[in-house]
């Protein structure tokens, strides 16, 4: 059974885009297109992982983030924040707040390819 990417953008070509390289690297993929459709997606599907935006409509990336931390049913998901907000801040930021990992944009797809499948890899061999 393929594993689940959540792509979490506003942008519909961003979100258009990921679709295609995830799909085309073996994963299903489902998408939302702000905060509030996230937190419903994370529910409904039960990623294996979050490609998150940070800027989005209601409720920001950081948010969902915390809030995916913060449940102990969701917990364990990996997240990478994908964003054009790349000061040391706002990378800072997204890691405290428990992302697995941080690319800005632009980013190399195949640097994003590498990423998802080790982190994705790393929480197989976690739950074995």
């Amino acid at each position: 059974m393929p594993k689940t990417v959540l792509v979490v953008d506003d942008e519909p070509y961003i979100v258009e885009a990921l679709q295609f390289l995830m799909e085309q690297n073996g994963y299903e993929v489902v998408f939302a297109f702000d905060g509030e459709g996230a937190l419903e997606s994370v529910a409904k599907f039960r990623p294996d992982l979050i490609l998150l935006d940070i800027m989005l409509p209601g409720i920001d990336g950081y948010e969902i983030c915390e809030i995916v931390r913060l449940n102990p049913e969701w917990r364990d998901t990996k997240i990478i924040f994908l964003t054009a907000k790349g000061s040391e801040e706002d990378i800072a930021k997204g890691l405290v707040l428990g992302a697995d990992a941080y690319i800005t944009k632009p980013f190399s797809n195949s640097l994003l390819v590498e990423k998802v499948n080790e982190m994705i890899v790393d929480a197989a061999d976690g739950s074995a």
